[in-house]
């Protein structure tokens, strides 16, 4: 009662505006309710990829087709929403017009949806090769990762590893790639700097495509020993790119 009072305080007195109609949202994050509720939640999915899929689609493991005749390296996706217009304006201006202000929208919807999950061990963001890293001025999945970590971990807390995992080669970019063209950009990008034995861990990102990013790094945490692997994302694009 006390919690809510106070956010309700908090809204009154303090009203930010809307990133997506530029209305007042009158809450506290710049995401006005009507907008939110606009953005498409991906409810009925494959439970290792995440893929959306029509109900009678999804076989007695909640496992799509693809998933069972060729199992990716990582074990689950968590990608509580759709890529849409919206959701892609937000991630496209927090990404690329360096709005980091998001990163706190961003995490409370994934948040909202996918709640606070307390079985992992490591949180690994995405890396990106110190060139694009210089170049954008920071690393999106970082961003993410540090607000998503305040709410997992055994302790409640978990703070990102930022060291493990290395992209040691530039990649191209991959937005204007088919899912072939990505699988082969990536290949031997990442390296794991330290053993895993047996941990289980969260690779954060913002949206999975193909999930030629996500099986690379995977692959190299499974070689180091890690246990299970899941990923985390904002959205899934509705269907796989060719």
């Amino acid at each position: 009662m006390v919690n809510s009072a106070g956010v309700r305080l908090l809204e009154g007195l303090l009203p930010n505006h809307c990133a997506l109609c530029r209305m007042r949202s009158y809450r506290h994050l710049p995401l006005c309710r009507p907008c939110e509720s606009e953005l498409p939640a991906n409810t009925v999915a494959c439970e290792q990829c995440a893929i959306p899929l029509a109900g009678n689609h999804l076989d007695a493991s909640r496992r799509c087709g693809q998933c069972l005749l060729h199992p990716p390296p990582y074990d689950r996706v968590i990608a509580p929403w759709l890529y849409g217009e919206y959701l892609a304006r937000l991630i496209q201006r927090w990404k690329y017009q360096r709005e980091r202000h998001l990163t706190r929208v961003l995490a409370h919807l994934w948040l909202q949806r996918a709640g606070s999950r307390r079985d992992v061990d490591l949180l690994v963001p995405v890396p990106l090769h110190w060139r694009r890293r210089w170049h954008r001025g920071f690393n999106q999945s970082e961003l993410l990762a540090f607000h998503l970590g305040d709410h997992v971990g055994v302790a409640g807390g978990l703070t990102p590893d930022l060291c493990t995992v290395k992209r040691h080669q530039p990649t191209a970019p991959q937005s204007v790639m088919g899912a072939a063209q990505r699988k082969r950009n990536l290949a031997n990008a990442f390296t794991v700097s330290r053993p895993c034995d047996n941990l289980r861990i969260a690779i954060v990102d913002d949206v999975l495509t193909t999930g030629a990013t996500a099986a690379a790094l995977s692959r190299a945490l499974k070689q180091a020993g890690a246990r299970h692997i899941e990923v985390w994302c904002l959205a899934r694009t509705p269907t796989p790119y060719i």
